[in-house]
């Protein structure tokens, strides 16, 4: 560290004023996207994720890491609660991709759907609309 150059101290400046400036840009985004959330709606409901499960696992560790999920959540908690709003907090085994919002069918493992619907079930939704 004695030996640094100054050309090495101005681009390691450069790099850390990047990191800055990226790292203000999500936490504006985060803060206008989460009280957009909290005016919109009374109530919100998310996934009750565990983050620091989640980091454990190394395959998946840097993504969930630069999403930021617990910082989503710390954010939202606090600006529902200064709002007034309600926040719910969803079973992370809860099926919620997997129920259709229109007929409340759970899709199975085996299901087969189509763009006209699950046949199996009798629902005629589109397959993007259904789950």
């Amino acid at each position: 560290a004695a030996c640094e150059s100054k050309n090495y101290l101005k681009t390691k400046a450069k790099l850390q004023a990047c990191y800055r400036k990226a790292s203000n840009i999500q936490n504006d985004l985060m803060h206008k996207f989460t009280t957009e959330l909290v005016n919109d709606y009374d109530k919100i409901v998310i996934e009750n994720l565990s983050v620091k499960g989640m980091l454990m696992s190394h395959v998946a560790s840097k993504g969930v890491h630069r999403s930021m999920f617990g910082k989503f959540k710390q954010i939202l908690t606090y600006k529902c609660d200064w709002y007034g709003k309600d926040l719910i907090l969803a079973n992370k085994l809860y099926p919620s991709t997997q129920r259709c919002a229109a007929c409340g069918n759970v899709k199975k493992g085996d299901d087969k759907i189509t763009l006209y619907g699950n046949e199996k079930h009798g629902t005629k939704h589109n397959e993007y609309v259904c789950y």
